[in-house]
């Protein structure tokens, strides 16, 4: 008897053990709501871009808009112009530059509603998703016409694209970094990681065409446009599904030990 008292005795003084094991490793559970919202934000951001891409280019006929040849900003010009090469005009370039204006802005919400990131580490994911968010509010403002490169407000065009794209992909290598922090599966943070890297050096190479072909056409700068932009979009879209996905740690041992 009194060794099954002590062994009674030794499992009470357990359970405050496992309840401060269960709260450590899932401080998130408390804010399961807010964690789901995060998720929503990163996912909603990549689509409404996605959604007004496609719908201002469904809107072009004459010449229809290429996805490999045309410039993606050239979706939110509403008048006609040509620059680089191209002839440009979107009869719904609204639809476009409201992409523009909304997309990261969403992204900048989901990015600071994050649970797990505190401090520098905050700050870290902040300062890319706010660059983001402004370089989308600068290409629905500006566009990106010729016109636009003559009257000098065509650089601000151009400063938000760049803010955009370096950003973006920043934002998704410290993101991928932090995925502990957060709670992303490593397969995710390292896709993050990787699409960031490849959104950079896509950058590096459209800067190193643009400046290379001047007034000439290029065949194919939307396409390597588009490698700036679409590994990230894709990948936060992945990112936000995983953490609205995710059961958390306190979740599975509450489950485990109730049917222990």
């Amino acid at each position: 008897m009194t060794e099954n008292i002590s062994s009674r005795s030794s499992l009470d003084r357990k359970e405050p053990v496992n309840d401060a094991k269960i709260e450590r490793l899932a401080p998130d559970a408390r804010w399961p709501s807010q964690r789901r919202t995060a998720g929503a934000l990163l996912i909603a951001g990549p689509v409404i871009f996605f959604l007004a891409e496609f719908i201002a280019a469904a809107a072009w006929t004459d010449p229809p808009y290429s996805y490999t040849y045309h410039f993606i900003s050239n979706l939110g010009v509403p008048e006609p112009s040509t620059l680089f090469g191209q002839y440009m005009y979107s009869p719904l370039a609204w639809v476009m530059n409201t992409g523009f204006f909304l997309f990261g802005i969403t992204i900048l919400a989901g990015t600071a509603m994050l649970r797990g990131l505190s401090g520098w580490h905050r700050w870290a994911a902040l300062v890319p998703a706010t660059l983001l968010a402004a370089g989308g509010v600068l290409l629905a403002v500006f566009h990106g016409s010729g016109e636009a490169l003559e009257n000098g407000t065509g650089e601000f065009h151009s400063l938000g694209a760049f803010a955009g794209f370096i950003g973006a992909n920043v934002l998704a290598i410290v993101l991928g970094s932090m995925r502990r922090r957060i709670g992303f599966s490593p397969r995710i943070g390292r896709a993050l990681v990787t699409v960031g890297v490849i959104g950079l050096l896509s950058t590096t190479l459209y800067l190193i065409a643009i400046f290379s072909a001047g007034d000439t056409a290029i065949g194919i700068i939307g396409l390597i446009e588009r490698g700036a932009a679409y590994p990230f979009l894709i990948g936060l879209i992945c990112a936000g599904a995983s953490i609205r996905n995710r059961r958390t740690l306190a979740t599975l041992d509450a489950r485990s030990t109730s049917t222990a």
